[in-house]
């Protein structure tokens, strides 16, 4: 009978590790606790449901994105394949319709005799029963939170985090916004809406006034800084958004062949095309005062909202006081982590983890030692991060140049430095495979 694994949390980690587990060999139950217990951020019982955004990242060769997504295909990501199938015009990035591509990951769980699913929420684990894979995200219950605590030694930290509002595709002013993709790169799938000084001047203070969802003391909101609210950026200075969601830069509009003072930019939403999510809009308004601001985008003046920005909190553990490079935790080997919870940031961040989790998990069945990935890898990086950073400043990290190794021979060309880096992270994750390929046929 195959070694049975525990995986605790069916979002994309989780998903991804249950499959890996699978294509491994391994039985596993995965457990989910919606729709018996819910989040304040999902609003399906599907598994691997995305709530903050629809976007994979970038496309473009030899980006860090890219290349993670590159090892991803090398290894087999079963997550990224479904993403392919459900994909939506995005320019240069991989976006997915959500709701097919969450019913397509549910339906091939489904199919796989391997894979047990049970919906309950888990509020306890054995350190010593077996391997428990725990992928429960960043919305982990506060029952689980309080094991994984227990398990840690330690309190866990926190941030909160934020999802952006979309709007019915009928209702926008298509005389007022024009299609176009940053830079031109990808086809020209954004709907970009462009401001005036004046139209700017306008958001900008009726942003400011605008009251928030609950009274809460801001400024000691432990907010991830890549993930900030609109209304958080907007009190750092009257031009933070110009320099962030609102960047015209590369926008020029093809009416007037220059750019806007500023931009919203509007991406699909799903494959029907019939829905948009605001790029970067997350916020913490009241939900009438959130149509009120966001109507004064050139148009929107008569926007329906098919859903509100909301903001909930984020758990993650410290992973470099925890995590061994495997994942596995340091003081319990048969427990291991994956995905946001682990301190990754992102979706493509968290389903690479749950493909390396149950690498690691498939070698700890197997009475063998797991071994992480090259360092001058992308995977072997974001592991390298989690579980080296300062421990008293740990926050959680999207994979970018600055987690890889530079070149041994310094390049002042950028692009080409960073097409070098990716051909050595591919060449070396291929011949990890490779053995790893050729340990498990031995």
């Amino acid at each position: 009978m195959p070694a049975k694994i525990k995986i605790i949390g069916g979002g994309l980690a989780g998903c991804e590790a249950a499959l890996q587990c699978a294509r491994l060999g391994l039985r596993c139950e995965l457990y989910e606790m919606r729709p018996v217990e819910s989040t304040p951020a999902h609003q399906t019982a599907e598994l691997a449901e995305l709530v903050c955004s629809n976007s994979l990242k970038s496309e473009s060769e030899f980006t860090a994105p890219w290349l993670l997504k590159r090892e991803m295909r090398l290894a087999g990501s079963a997550l990224l394949e479904c993403a392919d199938h459900c994909a939506v015009p995005a320019g240069h990035a991989l976006a997915v319709d959500r709701v097919a591509f969450a019913a397509m990951v549910t339906e091939l769980i489904a199919c796989k005799a391997f894979i047990s699913v049970r919906r309950e929420e888990v509020s306890r684990i054995s350190e010593t029963e077996g391997i428990t894979i725990i992928a429960s995200g960043p919305l982990t219950s506060p029952r689980l939170a309080d094991e994984i605590a227990r398990l840690a030694g330690c309190d866990h930290l926190y941030f909160y985090d934020s999802i952006s509002p979309i709007v019915e595709a009928d209702s926008i002013d298509r005389s007022r916004v024009y299609l176009a993709a940053r830079y031109g790169k990808g086809t020209a799938d954004y709907i970009n809406c462009p401001f005036t000084k004046e139209e700017y001047d306008r958001f900008y203070d009726a942003l400011l006034a605008a009251q928030s969802a609950e009274e809460k003391d801001w400024e000691n909101l432990n907010y991830f800084e890549s993930c900030l609210p609109i209304e958080e950026i907007a009190r750092r200075g009257r031009d933070t958004l110009r320099f962030g969601p609102m960047k015209p830069v590369g926008l020029a509009d093809p009416r007037t062949g220059k750019p806007a003072y500023a931009v919203v930019q509007l991406r699909q939403e799903n494959q029907r095309a019939d829905s948009y999510n605001l790029v970067g809009f997350q916020n913490h308004l009241k939900f009438g005062e959130q149509a009120r601001v966001l109507r004064l985008i050139p148009g929107l003046e008569n926007a329906k909202f098919l859903r509100y920005g909301q903001i909930h909190r984020n758990t993650y553990i410290n992973a470099p006081t925890l995590l061994e490079p495997t994942l596995e935790m340091k003081r319990h080997a048969n427990v291991l982590f994956a995905g946001q919870i682990c301190g990754v940031e992102g979706y493509v961040e968290s389903i690479a983890t749950g493909l390396l989790a149950a690498m690691s998990a498939t070698a700890l069945a197997n009475g063998a030692a797991p071994t992480p990935p090259p360092r001058a890898t992308a995977h072997g990086s974001l592991l390298h991060y989690i579980t080296h950073a300062d421990a008293a400043n740990f926050q959680p990290a999207n994979i970018t140049f600055d987690l890889l190794p530079p070149l041994e021979k310094p390049m002042r060309d950028r692009k080409q430095r960073h097409q070098l880096i990716c051909q050595r992270a591919l060449g070396e994750f291929s011949n990890w495979l490779a053995g790893r390929r050729a340990q498990a046929a031995s």
